[in-house]
């Protein structure tokens, strides 16, 4: 019996390669659509070019704030409102139900709910105590974590019905540097205003990075600068020239201040821990329909220079210093309104329960609006994950017939037409973002309805080059075989009189492409496009792997699944400045432990000569093992042992210097290094005399034991060797954070025997725990 795939099972990849016969295939199927003279498709309406039919909008008038209400900020306080807020909040939600019923969900805040408990789970919190610290865990009562994705939610306009939060951390004031630390302007050390030195301090720190050495980042730091100095009063030296300003003293303090940070004892570095945690304490969780739920951003960022990604035209200038007049705080109507600093008040204290921001503000490079949202593991922002994904879920009833719209449409006569439908092809066959227009102060980035003239060229038959710069200045650089008619359209699209900077889709931008995908389905846009295919990929790649080997093996083969998603939809990163060390240090790690492998071969053949005569080449060293790699090899394990000594030792003493206790001697330290320095003559023995000393009660079967381990681990080590270099230029945290549904790396984890902890770090563990908890081994995207 035949299994036939439908059209949205067939991989991606595999797509590519047959659309263009499944197009052949449909056009002789259908009424043919005769164009004979293609450039002359009739221009009605719909075929004028979007720029010229856009009129000017008027600006939007920002709607005021209701007025603020009294200003408290104690916890106490805090705790007295999530009382009440507990009380309405039971009539916020229903009764428990699985995640795959979220979606039936009312839209209307007003109408009866049923009162129900919560889905909710009791955690009981560890025993364990900090020393010195006087708020042990055990004290801490237990909490409840709410199980959002077991129950029912509001789905309508209406996000809470009650918050009480504390607002949002403002950085500390500048410190000025010391009277000797100056500014040098041809040689001569200027006195500058702080607001002015405070900048001069951005650049300085920065001395020796390679932002620092950008001509554009220089430009616009010094413009600032200028603009700061004159705006405080100036100083006693007229500066002009960026070439003349010497801030090397500047950059030394702080490296010394870097320095002295990194060598602190760990009381020290646990006092200053202890303090900024105690600073935050209050900032870091809110009161969400009673329920207590972590805040993510609470901190307002502190002023520096800006950097941007790729060539940001905008890199190096000044993000001012955001106060308190500038933030808006989001506050349910009867929580105490948080304490702004002293002196100083907020923009507008609003009371709007249909967003989910809690503060927000304008930041001065790009104007783009700052949020305060919950933490990445709270319940709306799972809300948010899940109705993502379920949007992507959705799409594959629809797949077949969009697929089949457009590669009608591909020869449509009306160039409005046949542009979207080549753009569609474009965004769901590439994975290409849907882009839209930047300003001129803006990173030249594009997506596909931004495509200009020189972005695209062309090699016959139908191969298209790509090669422009995507999100965050990536640059998009592909060579792929299309389907001809895209092919044919495209080429089109950069016919006479189009030139170089001309949009390649002029009768198209992202709101007319979106209000087309409405027709299919609700809440269709774009960007679904990339979170389904990139999940369809993923599924497809993970049914491929086979279900033997070691735990690692599959892991690997994970990744390489991953991998094949990121290059999909172009998540590349630069390669690590510090990658060729690691891998370098990953190398040598196999090496020691080839040669702790040939040691115990060297022990076996003393034990039974007999076994070194039967086979001679199993006891010889591995190729890379020559005299002078072991040398170093030893050399390297012997410093690393006398490293951890001393680190030892030093963290003992710090430990009891912090509990007042006498510190270890200089002799102690000695008597635990002769422990290293009998192990590094035991080597040279060893060296020298071609055999090792065997302990007593060792055995051939023992040791051939231990050599199979070893075996194993330089099968794992190379591995992971292999999965470093394979991904040196590939950001896989990208796609599996924002694109692959997070169930099926739950799906994979179970049917795979593959621990969660392997595939998903702590953050995203606790951002995906509904995704853990609902999905099992069977779950299918």
């Amino acid at each position: 019996m035949t299994n036939v795939l439908s059209d949205e099972d067939v991989p991606l990849s595999q797509r590519k390669a047959t659309i263009a016969g499944k197009i052949s295939e449909t056009t002789k199927k259908r009424k043919s659509v005769t164009v004979k003279n293609e450039p002359s498709i009739s221009d009605s309406d719909d075929q004028i070019p979007l720029k010229k039919k856009r009129a000017t909008k008027s600006a939007l008038v920002a709607t005021k704030a209701q007025p603020s209400g009294k200003k408290i900020t104690t916890e106490e306080k805090l705790s007295k409102s999530s009382a009440s807020a507990k009380t309405s909040s039971a009539k916020a939600n229903g009764k428990s139900k699985k995640v795959n019923n979220v979606a039936k969900q009312t839209t209307e805040p007003d109408s009866d709910i049923d009162e129900k408990p919560l889905a909710k789970r009791k955690l009981k919190k560890t025993d364990s105590k900090t020393d010195g610290d006087d708020t042990s865990t055990q004290e801490k009562e237990e909490e409840e974590l709410y199980k959002w994705w077991e129950g029912e939610s509001n789905d309508g306009s209406v996000k809470w019905n009650s918050l009480v939060h504390n607002g949002v951390l403002f950085p500390p004031p500048y410190e000025p540097l010391p009277a000797s630390v100056k500014l040098k302007y041809k040689g001569v050390p200027v006195v500058l205003p702080l607001e002015a030195e405070e900048v001069a301090g951005f650049f300085g720190a920065m001395l020796e990075t390679d932002h620092a050495k950008n001509k554009v980042f220089q430009s616009n730091f010094f413009d600032d600068f200028k603009e700061v100095l004159k705006n405080c009063g100036g100083s006693h030296l007229k500066i002009e020239k960026f070439e003349h300003c010497d801030f090397t003293d500047i950059f030394t303090y702080y490296e010394e201040k870097r320095v002295q940070k990194k060598a602190m004892s760990a009381a020290e570095k646990k006092r200053v821990k202890d303090e900024k945690d105690k600073l935050e304490e209050n900032y870091k969780i809110c009161y969400l329909d009673g329920r207590k739920e972590l805040v993510g951003n609470f901190r307002i960022e502190p002023p520096g220079l800006f950097r941007g990604r790729g060539s940001h035209p905008k890199t190096g200038k000044l993000k001012e210093r955001v106060m308190p007049e500038q933030v808006t705080i989001n506050i349910g109507s009867s929580a105490p309104t948080p304490q702004p600093p002293d002196g100083h008040d907020w923009a507008e204290v609003k009371h709007d329960n249909t967003v989910s921001w809690l503060a927000t503000w304008k930041e001065n490079i790009n104007g783009a609006q700052k949020y305060v949202f919950l933490a990445a593991n709270s319940s709306l922002k799972g809300m948010s994950d899940y109705k993502k994904f379920e949007k992507a879920r959705e799409l594959k009833n629809h797949i077949t017939r969009i697929r089949k719209d457009y590669t009608k449409e591909l020869k449509d006569e009306l160039m409005a037409n046949r542009q979207r439908a080549t753009a569609m092809y474009l965004i769901d066959v590439l994975a290409l973002r849907a882009g839209g227009e930047k300003g001129e102060d803006e990173a030249d980035t594009v997506g596909c309805c931004s495509l200009r003239y020189e972005h695209v060229s062309f090699k016959p038959p139908n191969t298209v080059v790509f090669d422009f710069l995507g999100k965050d200045s990536i640059r998009f650089y592909q060579e792929v075989k299309i389907d001809p008619q895209v092919y044919k359209n495209l080429k089109l699209f950069k016919k006479s009189p189009k030139k170089i900077g001309d949009q390649l889709f002029d009768r198209l931008d992202p709101p007319t492409l979106n209000r087309h995908l409405q027709n299919y389905m609700p809440g269709l846009t774009a960007k679904v496009f990339r979170t389904y295919n990139a999940s369809k990929t993923m599924q497809d790649q993970l049914a491929k792997i086979e279900n033997k080997g070691t735990v690692n093996e599959k892991y690997v083969a994970y990744n390489a699944a991953n991998r094949t998603v990121a290059i999909l939809c172009n998540h590349q990163r630069t390669v690590s400045k510090v990658h060729e060390q690691s891998v370098g240090k990953i190398e040598d790690k196999i090496l020691e432990i080839k040669l702790q492998r040939y040691r115990l071969k060297m022990m076996v053949a003393q034990l039974d000569p007999k076994m070194k005569k039967s086979d001679p080449e199993y006891f010889q060293p591995d190729p890379e093992l020559d005299d002078t790699t072991m040398d170093r090899l030893i050399d390297q394990i012997i410093q690393r042992e006398k490293d951890k000594v001393a680190k030892k030792f030093q963290k003992e003493n710090e430990k009891r210097a912090a509990e007042n206790e006498e510190t270890l001697s200089e002799s102690e330290l000695k008597t635990r290094m002769k422990v290293v320095e009998e192990l590094a003559a035991e080597y040279n023995k060893e060296r020298k005399a071609g055999k090792v000393d065997i302990k007593n009660g060792m055995t051939v079967e023992k040791l051939q034991a231990q050599i199979e381990k070893l075996n194993e681990r330089i099968v794992n080590t190379t591995l992971q060797l292999k999965d470093k270099e394979d991904n040196s230029t590939v950001a896989l945290t990208t796609s599996k954070l924002n694109y692959i549904d997070p169930r099926l790396t739950v799906m994979f984890s179970k049917r795979y025997n593959v621990p969660i902890e392997k595939l998903f770090s702590k953050t995203l563990r606790e951002k995906f725990k509904w995704a853990i908890e609902s999905a099992d081994e069977n779950w299918t995207f």
